[in-house]
Order: C-alpha cells, then structure tokens, then sequence
C-alpha cells in the first residue's frame, strides 16, 4: 500500500517508534531497579513528598557528563579487548565532527550503527549492563557536571521525577541514571530476543524528533503535565524536546542553541569555566519548582501533626 505524501516520512516512522520503544524499556527498567530496591533496603525515615505532575529530562553528553559517553564507554570496552582501538578511533572521530558543526552526518550515523549493532548481536543484554556499571565506576563518575548533577537533585528534592534522555543504549544510561539516583533513562532501544541482542534497532537511534516523542510518550504513561516539566540540553539537535515543556533549559550550549536560547528566553548555564558558572544564579522558575516542593512537604508534615 502507499502512503499519502502528506503523512509522516520514513525517518519520523522511525523517530516515533525509537520514541515508544524508549519510554517502554525506561518504564520497564525503572519498575525492575525499583523492586530490586525495595527487597534490599529498608526505609530510613520520611519519604519526601511526590509531584506527581512534573519531572525534568536531561541530555546527557556534554549535558550531564563531559564528553560522549559513547566514547567513554567504548574506551572501557576497548580496554577489554571487546574491539580494536582503531574502532575507538574511528567513533571519536565521528564525535568530533559531530562536535564541531552541530550537525548529524548520516553516513557517519548509518556506518556507527552498523559497528555497534554487529559488536553487541548475540550478546546478552545483562553482559552489556554490567560492563556499563565498570565502565561508570573507572571512566564516567569522574567526569559529571556538579552544576547539572545540582540542578537534578534540586527537581529530586522537589519531589519530581528526573530522567535522562539520550542517544546512548538504554541499558547504559540505565547505569548512569542509577548512579546517580535518578528515576531512570531514556535511551536507545536495541532489539533483543531470550535476553540476547539481535543485532537490529527498535526504530532507530534516539535522538532529534525520537527524544522529542520519547518525553511525550513517557508523559502520557506516567500522567506528567508538559508545561510543568523542565527539559535541559547542550543541542540545538534538541530543540524538539526542549520545545515541548514549560521550562527549557540551554546547559553548555552550542552556538546553535544558545541563539535558540537567547530568542526564546530560555535559561543560559554554563558549567564550562567557573567564571561563568559564577555569573548565572538558580533560574527563577526551577527556583519556584523546589519551593513548590518545600511547601508542599510543609503541608505534608503539618497535617501528620
């Protein structure tokens, strides 16, 4: 059957599918971390009040950790004899390049998601999740933002629910986003059968218009308010998702995005030098989110008495 030319192309299909296929495995891996939770530890005192409402999304390369994660990651498989460093090379290259003009080479996309596709095929999807956690503890903790990694425990203390949206495997930036306490992650979703990869992608990679439609997806199942939510990126490739919350927030941002940024009123943060990191104070409307969590633990803890 054909398609009307005025229906959605190839690459949306495909962006939309990543974006579901995301919020599923988020959900499922949350839920999953969560129950393993709850039979190891037991409650230390008074939970601190949910907004039930609201959550903040992060990017994550140059967002929440310096550098691609990718490349770190990559560098920890690669000290494992899982490929050659000629491969290392080769994506970060590709980082770079992506790097320096802001903009997505679909060759370069098409060639790295052939590598990684046929590096994990036929593993099982724990193996890459535990090698993730080494690699976080040797390469990654060292290199997150404190100013990011502040301004998502400030959305965790307001009650609100925190994820990270990013191109990376989602099985990886489950990792991250669970070392760092946060709700969970949005990531890319690769096809997996009995607990082992297939080799093919659910959609494509996320990012773009897929970020965009994971954060929709993922509010419409956990009953979020977009206008209440606060979406934080370092892309103008993310402009789609920053575009769909109340409060968009430029972190790092490239030229691109900062001119975005000037033009719509979003928030500026750069945790690039401490110059600059000292000019820019709490913004205003992430201010009155945590206030609004303050409150509403006052009122919580009034009616206890």
């Amino acid at each position: 059957m054909s398609r009307s030319p005025f229906g959605p192309s190839e690459e949306e299909l495909r962006a939309n599918l990543a974006g579901e296929a995301s919020a599923d495995a988020a959900l499922t891996l949350h839920d999953a971390d969560l129950a393993a939770a709850e039979r190891e530890i037991e409650p230390t005192g008074p939970e601190v009040p949910r907004d039930l409402t609201a959550a903040a999304f992060f990017d994550v390369d140059n967002t929440m950790v310096q550098g691609a994660s990718i490349v770190h990651f990559a560098r920890g498989l690669a000290a494992r004899k899982y490929f050659k460093t000629s491969d290392l090379v080769d994506v970060a290259w590709k980082q770079i390049k992506f790097r320096v003009t802001g903009k997505e080479n679909s060759t370069d996309m098409a060639s790295g998601r052939e590598k990684a596709l046929a590096f994990i095929a036929g593993r099982p999807t724990a193996e890459l999740a535990a090698l993730g956690e080494e690699i976080y503890d040797e390469i990654i903790a060292d290199k997150i933002w404190p100013g990011t990694r502040a301004l998502a425990q400030m959305h965790l203390d307001a009650g609100q629910q925190v994820w990270l949206v990013t191109a990376t495997p989602v099985e990886l930036a489950q990792v991250i986003a669970k070392r760092l306490g946060l709700t969970g992650a949005l990531g890319t979703v690769a096809e997996s059968v009995d607990g082992k990869f297939t080799g093919r992608l659910v959609g494509d990679i996320l990012h773009g218009l897929g970020k965009a439609h994971a954060v929709r997806t993922l509010a419409i199942r956990e009953g979020l308010n977009l206008k209440r939510c606060t979406a934080y990126s370092d892309s103008h490739n993310d402009v789609p998702m920053l575009s769909l919350v109340g409060t968009a927030v430029a972190i790092n941002p490239d030229s691109d995005l900062r001119e975005v940024a000037k033009n719509r009123s979003w928030e500026i943060r750069d945790f690039r030098t401490g110059r600059k990191a000292a000019k820019i104070g709490v913004p205003t409307a992430l201010a009155l989110g945590a206030a609004g969590g303050a409150v509403a633990a006052a009122i919580t803890r009034h009616r206890d008495h």
